[in-house]
């Protein structure tokens, strides 16, 4: 459960050159207004229920950053290797859930100035939209921004009074269960069975088809990466009236059923997708994580990648409604409800449930990117990937960001389960100019005629 960006670099325009010292004096500069780089999860033995965030007041960011170098030649290849072992390897519970990777070594045999950072946040400090926020909040729109006034983090409320709020919390949730999330879910159940009935409900949980994306997996992650020109898509979608979202998930449903059309394995019904969907700003909460989901068919079944395309964007139209309709707390109010026993037993069955009748198949998230993106700590960003988590049931994860009008996708899976992961990153390029040409030949035939 950890989201996470590879940022490739321009070491050109930090003023003086690029010193892995001048590197961290400008990170801590920068932190000193983010509190959330210096908030750790209580582990008081005496909190009952949820944990909550504190001051670490031991914070020291040589615990959080950390240097390395890719092997020689130090290509695509050797940074896309790294950069899997990392997104494996856990973070320390009892610091604040983040850390940063310096990957020196790119092209080192061609003397260029690229540097790489690996910005790995765990989930329960940010989603999506908050990690994109943390990230913005790093970047600047000139290599040398306005010092950063401090922001303190929260002091510490004490162990007693830690508690105290646990316990009511932990009291109230009977309350909370009957008054707001029984009915909220019963009323989202209700519209499910009417849109249903209607033919214009987004995919049914439960499902999706079983295929090896559903297997088990272990620790080990496999990343790639892919460029789109935003450019290039929105001209998809001006051309056929469709949204960029439905351009995306047709492309990643394209590169999704070839994968499995050359195992011989593509089922004959649609593959499904987990896209999560933000709800910031629709409630008066201030939490980290506040984020609902739907699910998507992905029309694999289809062929042609028009008609594919058509098939997609009116799935994605239903599914839209649908969410909308649902409180846009459901999900967290059910988190509050559940504790982690029961939160344990839950995942055991749906770990097992989903081997049999999957919910979805594939994640598909695309989050707004960071804002100003032009200046990481002094370097020119050239390119930034961003990374979502594996969830039980769904092999792979598609995170895409728009950033300075380039579509970056994040591709991550595990070794077990899709071992060739860069090939499917180039299929959604040739996708993309499949579409393309296909235009381009309607306006050809229409100017003949």
């Amino acid at each position: 459960m950890q989201v996470f960006s590879v940022l490739e670099l321009d070491t050109t325009t930090i003023p003086g050159g690029y010193r892995f010292d001048r590197l961290r004096d400008a990170l801590a500069e920068r932190i000193r207004a983010v509190p959330e780089f210096r908030e750790k999860l209580s582990a008081r033995p005496l909190t009952i229920g949820h944990p909550v965030w504190v001051r670490d007041d031991e914070f020291d960011i040589d615990r959080h950053l950390h240097r390395i170098t890719v092997p020689a030649p130090g290509t695509r290849t050797e940074l896309t290797e790294v950069c899997g072992r990392l997104a494996g390897l856990p973070l320390d519970r009892g610091r604040p859930l983040w850390e940063m990777w310096v990957i020196e070594g790119i092209d080192e045999s061609l003397g260029t100035e690229r540097l790489t950072v690996l910005l790995k946040v765990h989930h329960a400090a940010a989603d999506g939209v908050t990690y994109a926020n943390l990230v913005s909040r790093l970047c600047s729109s000139e290599p040398v921004p306005p010092p950063s006034a401090t922001v303190e983090a929260p002091a510490s409320i004490g162990p007693l009074r830690e508690a105290l709020d646990g316990l009511a919390r932990f009291a109230n949730r009977p309350v909370y269960l009957v008054a707001r999330v029984l009915p909220a879910a019963a009323r989202a159940v209700v519209d499910a069975v009417r849109r249903a009935s209607a033919g214009r409900a987004m995919a049914a949980p439960f499902t999706a088809p079983r295929t090896v994306l559903n297997a088990k997996f272990n620790a080990q992650r496999c990343v790639a990466f892919a460029r789109l020109d935003l450019n290039e898509v929105k001209k998809v979608k001006d051309h056929y009236g469709v949204k960029v979202n439905d351009v995306v998930m047709i492309l990643v449903g394209g590169v999704m059923r070839q994968f499995l059309l050359d195992r011989g394995e593509l089922p004959t019904s649609s593959l499904v997708a987990l896209e999560p969907v933000s709800v910031h700003g629709l409630s008066d909460r201030t939490a980290r994580n506040q984020v609902s989901g739907m699910l998507v068919a992905l029309q694999t079944q289809i062929a042609d990648p028009v008609a594919r395309l058509r098939a997609v964007a009116t799935a994605n139209a239903y599914a839209k409604e649908q969410v909308s309709a649902i409180s846009p707390t459901l999900l967290q109010d059910f988190g509050e409800v559940v504790g982690g026993v029961l939160l344990g037993i839950a995942k055991r069955v749906y770990a097992r449930l989903t081997q049999f009748r999957p919910m979805y198949n594939v994640i598909l998230s695309n989050v707004p990117g960071p804002d100003p993106a032009h200046y990481f700590l002094g370097a020119r960003v050239s390119a930034m990937y961003p990374f979502g988590p594996l969830l039980l049931g769904a092999g792979i994860n598609f995170t895409l960001w728009s950033v300075n009008g380039v579509l970056h996708i994040g591709l991550i899976s595990t070794p077990g389960v899709i071992p060739a992961l860069s090939e499917l990153a180039d299929g959604l390029a040739a996708g993309l100019g499949e579409l393309l040409t296909a235009i381009d030949d309607a306006g050809t035939a229409s100017a003949a005629v």
